[in-house]
């Protein structure tokens, strides 16, 4: 079975190893011990413990439906947006990814979209190429 230290965990999520520790120390995330009394987290129960927060993190908030086919959301803060006469790019961080956005000038205006707004990366996408980490 395949198990994640702490550290790497917390690499993965985005996290710092003492955010990791405490939801171990708090039973929200199990992990065991390895020979050398390092923790290790279970490959399996962190994608669990991922998803269930993804789900948790993108529901509506009481009395506001949200009503989408796009299932990919990550909250972030815009860094950069580029504007030229007709089109935008936006840049967003959210967590250690990076998005990019290009919309209509028209469009970032109306969100009012500056660094420093938090805002919503939504993904659709009907190609998406998946890779494994060398």
């Amino acid at each position: 079975m395949t198990t994640f230290r702490i550290s790497e965990a917390a690499a993965l999520l985005g996290v710092s190893a003492d955010t990791v520790r405490r939801w171990v120390d708090g039973g929200r995330l199990p992990a065991s011990r390895d020979e050398h009394g390092r923790r290790l987290v279970p490959a399996a129960e962190l994608a669990v413990f991922v998803r269930d927060a993804a789900r948790r993190e993108s529901a509506a908030e009481p009395g506001e439906p949200r009503f989408s086919s796009a299932r990919n959301r990550m909250r972030g803060i815009v860094t950069d947006v580029r504007r030229d006469g007709v089109m935008a790019q936006v840049e967003i961080q959210a967590g250690p990814f990076r998005v990019i956005s290009l919309m209509s000038r028209e469009a970032a205006d109306e969100l009012g979209l500056e660094p420093g707004v938090v805002a919503d990366a939504v993904v659709k996408s009907t190609n998406v190429v998946v890779e494994l980490p060398e």
